[in-house]
């Protein structure tokens, strides 16, 4: 991870930031493709070419902006998704790994 995004991570509790890690880990291995991670408007973002996924922590949840997530809504039925389609997943909540990896996938080409 960069240093900017482990010092924006810094402020939150540890649960969140270990959520956090675990979404970073299924980022990467969703693509084999090059990823170029940074700070856009201060939110952690993860691009491939001009197709992003955005992490965004929270106390007690991480919003997930990922183009894809609103193809698969039928699939994230216990979760929320925000009117303008981000993925919550609060720290209660199971992290449905293999459809995030599916869904990255998909956001990122």
């Amino acid at each position: 991870m960069k240093e900017d995004i482990y010092t924006y991570l810094e402020k939150f509790e540890e649960q969140t930031k270990q959520r956090f890690c675990d979404l970073h880990k299924l980022i990467y291995e969703s693509t084999s493709s090059n990823i170029d991670e940074k700070l856009w408007a201060k939110l952690p973002s993860f691009y491939v070419n001009d197709n992003f996924v955005r992490l965004i922590p929270f106390k007690d949840h991480i919003n997930i902006v990922a183009k894809s997530v609103v193809f698969h809504k039928d699939e994230l039925l216990g979760y929320k998704i925000t009117p303008k389609g981000m993925l919550q997943i609060f720290h209660n909540q199971q992290v449905p790994c293999e459809l995030l990896k599916t869904i990255f996938r998909e956001s990122f080409e």
